[in-house]
């Protein structure tokens, strides 16, 4: 029957949602919420959890990553990835499943390096950002436990601890089942003690057409891209709501709540006193994947200065 609550609200979602402003250059990492005003929901039993906060389908799309804390970007990192030229990301991957369950493919697995890079140089619309991703290894991981395992449990530390080989700049992907959700990931300026967290986790049925659990919602293998989005240090288009400051970007327009499905006509507009439509096609939106398909300049412009002051 599928998942019964996803997340796509990553934390990152994780990760992306914390609205935090940058910290000095200097300074003693600052706690992060990893949530958004709304991911917060995301404790809640699925009838407590307001429909703006759901995908269609009653799904949440990732959990609140509460339990470690992030150094942020200082003000003195603003601007210092200007100098980066293309970036060449490795990642490994590792494939946990149950019994054969999950147990993607090699071909899969090169699908969805491909959407990723297409992705992350504008094909499909938007900029190119000038990051590519190379696949460097795979890891084939026969447990349960691990494969239904949730973000902040000791399943996914014992997973993490056990299969995370590479250093900051390398993209860990792990395929599993994401427990309830899409997925999640960490931002970067993980401390030293919580570093082999790094990583993304994506539902293996989120890739590209492996599974008709998501047909014509997340099948398309975008949910990867999100969460990569979170590990280069990007929020939510809808972080912080109407607030001033939002996603930290000033090229997406300011969003109230995310967006669920794809509206056809593209003329959603949750912060009507702030100019623009709700950027639906935004990678880092709640958006269907196929009304994925862009990432902006400014978008570009964090994620690369969080990458010199964190990955490079």
């Amino acid at each position: 029957m599928g998942k019964r609550l996803r997340a796509l609200l990553v934390v990152a979602l994780v990760a992306l949602t914390t609205g935090a402003t940058p910290a000095q250059a200097g300074s003693e990492p600052v706690k992060n919420d990893q949530c958004d005003d709304l991911s917060v929901l995301a404790g809640l039993a699925p009838q407590d959890v307001p429909e703006m906060a759901r995908g269609e389908g009653g799904q949440l799309r990732e959990p609140v990553l509460n339990h470690v804390t992030y150094e942020d970007l200082p003000a003195s990192a603003v601007g210092k990835g200007k100098q980066l030229k293309n970036v060449t990301v490795p990642v490994r991957f590792h494939v946990v499943h149950d019994n054969g369950i999950g147990n993607v493919s090699d071909d899969d697995i090169t699908q969805q390096i491909r959407v990723m890079n297409l992705s992350f140089s504008g094909f499909y619309g938007g900029v190119d950002t000038g990051f590519r991703f190379t696949l460097v290894g795979v890891t084939r991981t026969n447990n349960a436990e691990w494969f239904h395992a949730t973000a902040g449990t000791s399943a996914e530390r014992a997973m993490k601890r056990a299969l995370h080989s590479g250093d900051a700049g390398t993209l860990e992907y792990y395929s599993t089942t994401a427990g309830p959700f899409l997925g999640w990931a960490y931002f970067p300026g993980l401390g030293a003690g919580h570093a082999y967290l790094d990583g993304i986790v994506v539902d293996w049925e989120s890739m590209y057409k492996t599974s008709e659990t998501y047909k014509d919602r997340y099948d398309l293998g975008f949910t990867a891209v999100h969460e990569a989005g979170h590990w280069f240090g990007l929020h939510h288009t809808f972080n912080g709501a109407c607030n001033a400051k939002g996603d930290h970007v000033d090229d997406t327009p300011a969003q109230g709540i995310p967006t669920s499905g794809c509206p056809a006509d593209g003329t959603n507009d949750t912060c009507p006193r702030e100019p623009g439509f709700d950027p639906i096609h935004n990678y880092m939106d709640y958006s269907y994947d196929q009304c994925y398909e862009e990432l902006t300049a400014g978008q570009t412009a964090r994620a690369r200065d969080f990458w010199q002051e964190f990955r490079a």
